[in-house]
């Protein structure tokens, strides 16, 4: 299991390499949670340290949060300047570099707001929001088993 820094480094050098793609703090937050989400329906383990919560703007990960909170608000945006370990890629595996790309080849094109959207959607953060109105604050971690039927559900569903 990886550290969630380096998996958030990787992602941010991903973005801002050659095409140098939009990427705020609120889309880093939604393609870290879809690289954890994929990574429990394909393999049945989390990625990286790390849980989310369910936030109003769809799940954050704290300690991510944490890393920015003093420099970045959710719409500010991330620059390699950011990165803590440019040299990140060399602690991640080969394969699960490939299982980063692929997430991020899926959705690095769609914008914070689109993100949010989707995963406003999706079971594992409605069920951890039950109780909760649209605009109150919530800490409650998403369930991982959750995650991991709700995203296997979509593999089942793409091979059928």
């Amino acid at each position: 299991m990886y550290n969630i820094n380096d998996v958030c480094d990787f992602v941010i050098l991903r973005a801002k390499s050659d095409e140098d793609i939009p990427l705020n703090n609120l889309k880093l937050q939604k393609l870290l949670y879809y690289i954890q989400a994929w990574h429990l329906a394909f393999y049945d383990e989390p990625f990286f340290n790390g849980k989310f919560q369910a936030w109003v703007h769809g799940p954050v990960n704290r300690e991510i949060y944490n890393r920015f909170r003093d420099t970045k608000y959710l719409y500010s945006e991330i620059t390699k300047r950011d990165v803590i370990n440019p040299n990140c890629s060399d602690l991640i595996d080969v394969e699960d570099r490939n299982h980063i790309n692929n997430v991020l080849d899926t959705y690095l094109q769609f914008s914070g707001v689109q993100l949010e959207s989707w995963t406003h959607n999706e079971p594992p953060w409605l069920f951890a929001r039950k109780g909760y109105s649209s605009v109150h604050s919530c800490e409650v971690e998403l369930d991982e088993d959750i995650m991991k039927k709700y995203f296997k559900s979509k593999i089942n569903a793409e091979v059928h």
